[in-house]
């Protein structure tokens, strides 16, 4: 079901996409699910900014190397959003962190789990 928020005078639909389906587990499911949403809304906000600076040809042009950043910070906003949602839908810890999709990302959960 998409949910229609006001974030700084700009209205955006968002998606659960990413939620795990199931039922929800534990007392803390419906905060990280909450969280997972808030970590959602800051993606777009920083995808808005992004959009806003690639506007200016001369900027990019500049900066192009860190302006790849934004995307890769976008993608672990997204990536620990969905961790959330999958551990807070029941799914194992181990298995949540199995399936992120950054690598490095992935390697660095698995540490802290050690």
């Amino acid at each position: 079901m998409a949910q229609r928020t006001e974030i700084q005078g700009e209205a955006m639909t968002m998606d659960n996409q990413g939620l795990a389906a199931g039922s929800v587990e534990g007392p803390a499911a419906p905060l990280w699910q909450a969280l997972a949403r808030e970590m959602r809304v800051a993606r777009e906000l920083l995808e808005q900014l992004a959009g806003v600076l690639v506007t200016d040809e001369r900027f990019v042009l500049d900066y192009i190397d860190q302006l790849q950043a934004f995307d890769l910070i976008a993608q672990h906003v997204d990536e620990s959003a969905a961790l959330l949602d999958r551990v807070a839908g029941g799914q194992s810890v181990g298995d949540a962190v199995g399936q992120v999709r950054l690598s490095v990302m992935q390697d660095r959960l698995r540490a802290a789990l050690d």
